[in-house]
């Protein structure tokens, strides 16, 4: 038994959840009538992360914030989850989900939407972290970091370290998500049939379609615009070298020192980019702000709530704000899709269901995420260099090859 629990824990956490994706997939077809016993791992998994999410946001939020220096400048781009969005209500789609005694009532209109946000947002700090008011809880830890930035080195150092052991503990939670797959799935196909696997096909087209537009459209876009060449041998070299490694790595900050080798061959200012990556690795979510957008609106399609244009406006700030607080462990952009979900007055029991489906589909979905996340850094720092040469009249070629 030690040696099998040695091999498991060899194998990586994407294999991990493969095995328990066919498994719960296997089972429902041959054992359906297990589910209450097989469900169950299902509904400790999404257990765990109700309980863990609202204090990751907390912690890492503030954290992020308290640490944070003057002049240091981000690349957010917000432009981006637009284009989730629209692909979202282009292509809407549901999601299968367990039943629950909740009834939801949607948003009147857009007046509603920002009484719902305002009222969550005044909310009693500890009371936003026990009842899961992920707006309460995002903008408490906020303010709060902003307070902190004036504090000692030393207590910003314990704050650094109640962060890592959020994160070490986040890690933790994860790494139960092949058993939480295999029962999700198992209570999916058991109760709605194979269908299921439909709906989880289509949600990762939409996901992936909208992370490819964003990477082959929207980034060359901003690169010509800024640089005014040819942007697709920039892209191509940064997705080739950077993506590729960070979709097998599924994690930005593994892949620094991939992008800091990137930034070195491509003949990049060295006072910049050793700054701009490893900042890059931690803000710079694309990815993730497509994934949160996507995922939260999958969330109201299903429940059959009406997103109108300025609500999803709305949504795109939080989704971008969310992303900024992504945890760097696999799947972890996963876990801020409730404060999103919040907005349209989704309740915990559905939107940590949402993100049962997310380590579901995120076998392909958190690959892509990262390999995006992750080669953006560097198209964004190169780009940043492109133009302020352009506008100083400085001659400079890239090595794209």
């Amino acid at each position: 038994m030690k040696k099998l629990f040695a091999a498991w824990n060899r194998l990586g956490l994407i294999t991990q959840i493969v095995i328990g994706l066919c498994i719960g997939i296997l089972l429902a077809w041959l054992a359906p009538d297990k589910a209450a016993g097989i469900s169950l791992f299902g509904t400790l998994f999404v257990s765990a992360l109700k309980a863990i999410a609202p204090l990751m946001v907390f912690v890492l939020v503030m954290a992020a914030i308290c640490q944070h220096k003057d002049g240091q400048k981000t690349n957010m781009k917000t432009v981006i989850i637009l284009y989730a969005v629209v692909a979202s209500n282009l292509f809407p789609t549901t999601l299968v989900l367990a039943k629950t005694k909740q009834d939801i009532t949607p948003p009147s209109g857009l007046v509603e939407v920002l009484n719902n946000v305002l009222n969550n947002v005044v909310d009693n700090p500890v009371n936003a972290i026990v009842n899961a008011n992920f707006l309460g809880v995002l903008a408490w830890s906020a303010i709060i970091g902003l307070a902190l930035r004036a504090a000692a080195p030393g207590t910003k150092n314990v704050i650094k370290d109640f962060s890592d052991a959020i994160t070490v503990c986040v890690r933790w939670v994860i790494r139960f998500a092949p058993l939480g797959v295999m029962g999700l799935v198992f209570n999916a196909i058991s109760t709605s049939g194979f269908k299921a696997l439909a709906t989880y096909g289509r949600l990762i087209c939409v996901l992936v379609g909208t992370m490819f537009f964003v990477a082959l459209v929207v980034n060359p876009l901003i690169v010509f615009i800024a640089g005014r060449i040819n942007p697709y041998p920039l892209v191509f070299k940064c997705l080739r070298v950077s993506g590729v490694t960070a979709f097998f790595t599924r994690s930005s900050a593994a892949n620094i020192p991939v992008n800091m080798e990137l930034c070195e061959d491509l003949g990049l200012d060295e006072s910049t980019y050793p700054i701009s990556i490893p900042l890059g690795a931690t803000i710079n979510m694309a990815g993730a702000a497509v994934t949160i957008a996507i995922m939260s609106l999958a969330a109201c399609h299903t429940m059959h709530i009406t997103v109108s244009l300025p609500s999803a406006v709305i949504l795109v700030f939080l989704a971008a704000v969310s992303a900024a607080g992504a945890s760097g462990v696999a799947g972890g952009s996963l876990l801020l899709i409730p404060l999103a979900c919040s907005l349209f007055g989704l309740p915990a029991d559905i939107s940590m269901q949402v993100v049962g489906v997310g380590f579901i589909v995120g076998v392909i979905q958190d690959s892509c995420e990262t390999g995006l996340n992750s080669s953006t850094d560097v198209l964004l720092t190169a780009t940043a260099e492109l133009y302020n040469n352009r506008k100083n009249g400085i001659r400079k070629t890239l090595n794209y090859k």
